[in-house]
Formats: C-alpha cells, structure tokens, sequence
C-alpha cells in the first residue's frame, strides 16, 4: 500500500512539472510567429522570389519593422533557459509564487556565474575570455552574458525545481529577534542564493558527464531511423491523458536528445532549437530532417484525421440530432485544423472507446514515420495546425521545407479517419456524440470525464448543487476557504439562491455584500477542492451550471454512531469563558455547526479538552483543529477569528493529524501580539459539531478558566 501510494505522490509531482512546463511553452507560438514572419520577409532570396524588393528590401519602414520582429523572436528562444527557470517556480512553489519566481532568476544567474568562475579556475576559459584547446565544441555557451555549460533548459529546469523546493520548505521560515526582518519570504532568496552556488558546483563536475550520456542517448535515437521515429509519434499521443506528453517530448525539442547542429558557427542542441536558429540564418538551403522528424508529424492527424473524424461522428449521429451535434463537433474539427488543440475530439473517443484512441496513437506515430521517410521539413512551435503549417512550411517554399508533399498524406489521412472511424464506431455502436435518445445529453467529453470513468473521480452531487446556488461560472470572481466556511465572492448576489445552498449540505449562509460565507464544517477543504474542479470543468464545457432535478440525489448524510458514557472536557486556554452565542463571529454565535463556549485567551498556549485523536489540522494557517474524543464526539476548536488569512503568521502546531493526544497536551501556540497588531480578534472557540447520537452537553461559562484543568463541559 506504501509503495502504490509513493508511486503515486511521483506521478503527482511529475505530472505538476508537465503543467508547469506549459507555460513557457505557451510562449513559443508567439516568438515563433515573430521570428516566422520576420525572418521570412527579410531574406533576400524570398523577397527576390515573390518580387517584393519595393516594400520589403532593406532600408524600407517594413523591413526595419520585420528586422525587430525577428530579432524580439530569436531573443525569446535564445533566452528559454532562463524562462524555464522562472515557469517552473511559479508552477511548483505552493504560495508567494512571486518570492519564488524572484528567488529563481537571481539563483539561475547565481549557478551560471559559479560554473563560470569554476570554468577559470579549471583552465577551461583562459584570462582572454577564450576558451582552452581541449575544450569541446559546443560545450560551453553564452548564457545571458556569462559563459557557462550548455546545459539548455535542463538548467532552467533544475533552478527552477530547486528553488521550488527551498521555497516551500522555507517561506514562513522564522529567525532569531536580531534577524527577524529576513525571516518569511525574505529568506527565501538568501538561501536560494547560497543553496544555488552549491548547485552551480555539483553541476560543473557532474554535468559533462549527463551530457555525453544524453549525447549518446540521442545518437541512439537518431541511429533508431524510422522505427525510433514511428516510437516517438505514438508515446507523445498516448501520453496525453496522463498529462505528461510535454515531459516527453521537450527533451527532443530542447535538448541534444533531437540531435546537435552547427548553424552559422554556434553549435545548437534540440529539434526545435535547430530549427529555429536554422529559420533565421540567411544561409540555410534546406531545413533539418533530422530535426523536423520531431515536429512535423502532428500535422497531418492534426489537420485531416481527426477533423476527419469529428466528421465521421457526425454522420453516425441519429438525423434528428446532426443539428445539435454538427456545431460541436464542427467547431472541434476548426479548432484542430487551425490551432492543433485536439483534446476536446480526442478526449471524446478516449471517454468512449479507450481502443479508439490507442488506434489514433498509433496512426499519430505512422504520420512522424510517414514525415521522417518523405524528407518533410515543417517546424512548429507549440502545436500543428494551419496557422503554424503557413508560418513554416507554405511561406518558407518547397525548396526547404518540401512542403508540398505533405498534401496527398492529408487526403490520405482524412479518407483513413473517416473510414475507420466511421466502420468501428457504426460496427460496435459506440456512444459518440449523437447517438443518444436524449438530444440534452449530447457533448463533447474532456480530461475530468475520462478520469472520473476511469475511477479517479467520484460522483459529486454538493459542486452543482452550491454552483447553482451561487448563480453560475460567470457570476464567481474568488473562491477561498476557512476550517468551516466556503467563503466565495460573487458579482451579483441577488443571483445567490439559499435553498440550493442549504440542499449541499450548508449548515448556515452568511452574506456580506458581495462576500458569501457557506458553513459546512471540517470538511470544507475537500469540499472546495471538488468544487473548483466543478466550475472549471463547466467554463471548459461552457455552461453556467447543470440544472439541478428536484428529484436528484441530494449529499450523502454520515451516520453517526449514538455517544455513551459520561465525561468532560476542560479549557483549551486560559481566560474568560462566554457562551458561544457571545461568540463575535455570526457563523459561531449561530451555532450552526454546534453549541459549545467561547475564551478570550490571556496567553497563546492552546491545549486538548479532551483525550482523542487529532482528526483535521488546517494548514498552512493553523488557525483551527479537530479532535474526535474517546468517547466519539467530535469537536472543532477555531484559534482566532479571520487568522486564516495569516497563512500560519504567529502559529505554530505541536501535533499532527492522527496523532493521539490527552487532555492537557499542547496543541498550537498562538502569538497574541502579532495577531492584534495584524487586526484580527483572538477568541478561540470550541465547538462541538451537530451530530446524531450527541449526549446532553452542559456547558460551564461566565467564569475564568484554567486551561487544561477547570472543567467547561460535561455529558
């Protein structure tokens, strides 16, 4: 159980580094277009070629334009190192992603410039600047102006995790008084800074050889030929679902894994690089097959099979139901064909026909065989459609790209889609879109339907219930959470309906403008969670809510076994004991998540009221515990009021969740001064949870307690 739960905590953490690969990524199209059209308008040969020497030939106002445009581009690329560095803090840092980006880019020119005082101390740079002799070629680079390993994004990559790491470790990190203006996020590039000159260190002894294991790995690769290609084109489609195609693939793009070459005298590592740098230099006659056969084969499934197939589901819909679904799956089929977004056709077969979808991986890697075995030299920058397809294989000619050949595979690869698609789909009756009795049920599927069929979600009847609630997607500005509340803001609250509210399992509504507070209890933060993968998974569908049936299954209610025995619980704190309906918080002085009493804490020690087991620690807030008491009663005691937003500033926890505690033992330390001076009250709470089978409680106040000693319940 420990081994399958470790593998899958690794799949988490890579499939987060796959996510937080995408948004460098999702810059390239961009430089990709810049450097495109700019690279393209000012070389002689193409302007001589389409005979634009009078608006485009050097000195004219566009071609100065189009000289920045390609340079602005290639800067971009140039630079993706460092870009990765950044992404990949922001992607894994869980709060204060800023410190984190910050303290990346200061630790990524930190280890560069420790490898590259480690490169003079060696000999490798000599005092000129120049390199040494026996330095080998391409080995060592210009990286923002200092000379360091060529070790790509994989640097950036590595910053990136690092600093990541330390900054989760660290952020809230606490100093002695002397240094406490460098404790919190101030601290996080201080030791980012020293960590990375160890990590600039590691890496000047360590990397040359990763280097030339990388460099023997791609050789292999590009000495697998064909059948190397066909493995590559059908791993980066059958990895999509997992969300790791990026992981995959980014190594051959950006590393010499896609092969090395040297372009007007600077020797560049990976498929897209080399295509790229080839893109802008003047000089190139005809583009790298080598490196195209990465790239190239998305296009023709991309751009005729799989709008191909979004047509054949299509004419295997019932007539009466072609209407509703041509739109869908129209628009499916354009997208693809001009963007190459793929996922809402290809999700929809994987959801209903798992077969389907390994059949079009291995049509996906035949079409990089088919590129590979045509010398077809067409680059991309982040997916293959028409834009894309223009950019670098129409507008850069025949000649170097041989494009042209690419147009009988479409036809093929559209007749194949359709055909194939259309005999499995009609021969075992799969349920693509339009075959369903019931028009309403007609969509298009996405990631969250396949995992949730595939067991990785449950069915969740609270999310639509409070998002139909709350008046719909677009109707929700924030959504946050506290130890008990869903606290949500909204752009209009006349649209907030309680009854629906209520029917999700609310134990209470506050409403504060446009501020809305749900009172669930423990289990808000699970509840949250669910919630916000609901209203995504509706905006990527582009509905406002499900409609909710008034016969439809409503929360499941927990049965809660009766409570028997006698026993008390003591004073969690030291102070004054009130009432809770004293409490100076609504949703408490309510009770409607239970009765219980309330203290105004005289110092922040907050201790166990009774023998049980730790059951929730809010973290990283820390603002509120549960505990479930040997005799089964569950209880929740909130330190402070609105400290959640703290962020744990001034707490500190003695126990964990699970952990068995006694009456008296210490469970958090509060810093009073810090919480009046941040504004916030520090009454803490003891709440005892509505639940069935509860004792008659009675609760001692109006005096002062001793905490872990005087008595302010018994049942």
């Amino acid at each position: 159980m420990a081994n399958k739960k470790e593998k899958g905590s690794v799949f988490a953490v890579v499939q987060q580094i796959g996510k937080s690969f995408f948004l460098p990524v999702s810059v390239l199209p961009i430089a990709g277009l810049l450097l495109g059209l700019g690279s393209s308008f000012t070389n002689e040969k193409t302007i001589a070629a389409y005979h634009l020497q009078g608006i485009l030939g050097e000195g004219t106002i566009l071609n100065g334009l189009l000289t920045i445009m390609s340079q602005v581009g290639n800067t971009i690329f140039g630079n993706l190192p460092l870009i990765f560095a950044l992404a990949v803090a922001l992607g894994m840092a869980k709060n204060e992603k800023a410190v984190a980006v910050l303290s990346a880019g200061i630790s990524f020119f930190v280890m560069n410039s420790t490898i590259n005082a480690m490169l003079k101390l060696t000999g490798s740079i000599l005092p000129d600047g120049s390199y040494a002799p026996d330095v080998l070629e391409g080995s060592i680079t210009n990286v923002c102006g200092i000379d360091s390993l060529q070790m790509g994004v994989f640097a950036g990559v590595v910053v990136g995790l690092v600093t990541a790491a330390l900054h989760n470790r660290f952020y809230k990190q606490e100093l002695p008084a002397a240094l406490s203006f460098f404790s919190g996020v101030r601290f996080v590039p201080i030791i980012s800074v020293i960590a990375h000159i160890g990590v600039g260190i590691i890496c000047f002894f360590i990397w040359p050889t990763i280097q030339n294991g990388i460099f023997a790995l791609g050789d292999l690769v590009l000495k697998s030929g064909y059948f190397g290609t066909f493995i590559f084109g059908f791993l980066e489609r059958a990895l999509i679902p997992f969300g790791l195609h990026h992981v995959f693939y980014l190594p051959f793009w950006q590393t010499a894994l896609g092969g090395t070459a040297v372009i007007d005298g600077v020797t560049v590592s990976g498929a897209q690089n080399i295509f790229f740098a080839q893109l802008a230099s003047p000089d190139t006659v005809k583009f790298s097959v080598e490196a195209c056969r990465f790239m190239s084969g998305k296009y023709s499934f991309m751009m005729a099979g799989l709008p191909a197939a979004a047509y054949a589901m299509y004419r295997c819909a019932k007539p009466e139901n072609r209407k509703v679904v041509g739109g869908l799956l129209f628009s499916a089929g354009l997208t693809s064909f001009l963007t190459g977004i793929t996922e809402p056709i290809e999700f929809t077969f994987l959801f209903i026909a798992p077969g389907l979808f390994i059949l079009h991986c291995g049509f996906a890697g035949l079409s990089f065989l088919l590129m590979h075995l045509l010398k077809i030299c067409i680059g991309t920058t982040f997916s293959c459609g028409l834009i894309d397809f223009t950019l670098y294989g129409i507008l850069q000619g025949q000649e170097k790209t041989n494009w042209m050949m690419i147009l009988p595979v479409f036809v093929v690869y559209a007749l194949l889609y359709f055909f194939v698609f259309k005999f499995i789909i009609e021969k075992f009756d799969l349920p693509t879109p339009g075959r369903e009795d019931n028009a309403e049920d007609i969509k298009l599927y996405t990631k969250a339907d396949y995992q949730k069929k595939k067991g990785k979600g449950k069915e969740d009847f609270v999310s639509p219930l409070i998002l139909r609630g709350l008046g719909g997607v677009s109707n929700l500005t924030d959504i946050d959470c506290c130890a008990t509340r869903l606290r949500v803001t909204v752009e209009d609250e006349t649209k907030v309906e309680d009854e629906f509210l209520t029917r999700s399992g609310s134990k209470g509504i506050i409403r504060k403008g446009n501020g809305i507070q749900i009172i669930y209890g423990p289990q808000v933060s699970i509840i949250k969670s669910n919630f916000e993968e609901y209203v995504q998974d509706c905006a990527q569908r582009g509905i406002e809510f499900e409609e909710i049936e008034e016969s439809g299954a409503e929360p499941e209610k927990k049965e809660t076994a009766e409570v028997h025995g006698h026993g008390k619980m003591v004073a969690p704190a030291d102070g004054n004991v009130k009432p809770m309906k004293e409490a100076r918080d609504e949703a408490f002085a309510s009770c409607a998540m239970g009765n219980g009493i309330v203290i105004e804490p005289e110092d922040g020690t907050i201790v166990s009221p009774a023998d049980g087991i730790i059951t929730t620690m809010i973290e990283p807030s820390l603002h509120a515990v549960g505990i479930q008491t040997e005799d089964g009663i569950n209880i929740l005691i909130h330190i402070g009021i609105d400290t959640v937003k703290m962020d744990g500033d001034g707490f500190r926890k003695w126990v964990s969740t699970g952990q068995k505690v006694k009456a008296g033992d210490r469970l958090i330390t509060m810093d009073l001064d810090k919480v009046e001076k941040a504004g916030y009250l520090t009454d803490v709470m003891v709440v005892v949870l509505e639940e069935g089978g509860l004792p008659d409680i009675a609760y001692q106040t109006g005096m002062k307690a001793e905490k872990g000693i005087t008595a302010i319940a018994e049942y």
